[in-house]
Parts: C-alpha cells; sequence; structure tokens
C-alpha cells in the first residue's frame, strides 16, 4: 500500500500506521478511509491528498 501526502501541510499518511486518533486502523488503504476524513494535521478534506509512488 503507498502512502498518501496532504498538499496543504505534508502530512504523510502510511497504511501501515493508519490514524488510530481519527479511528482509522493501522493497515488500513487510504481508498478505505470514509471520504469525510479530514488531514490530522491541518484538516484538510481527503481529496487535497496525493499519491506517493515508490
Amino acid at each position: 500500500m503507498n502512502k498518501w501526502q496532504c498538499v496543504i501541510c505534508g502530512y504523510i499518511y502510511d497504511p501501515e500506521k493508519g490514524d488510530p486518533d481519527s479511528g482509522i486502523e493501522p493497515g488500513t488503504s487510504f481508498d478505505s478511509i470514509p471520504e469525510d476524513w479530514t488531514c490530522p494535521a491541518c484538516g484538510a478534506p481527503k481529496e487535497m491528498f496525493e499519491e506517493l509512488k515508490d
């Protein structure tokens, strides 16, 4: 699973870590995150993330 980066603040969503503070369990792919999830660092909407290619 690839990581995704917020284009606003640079926060990187790592599927291996998830976002436990927002109820996103480790191992959750970015595509499986609810559409109303927001960046935990700056509050940007999910559509403001770009996939990081390995």
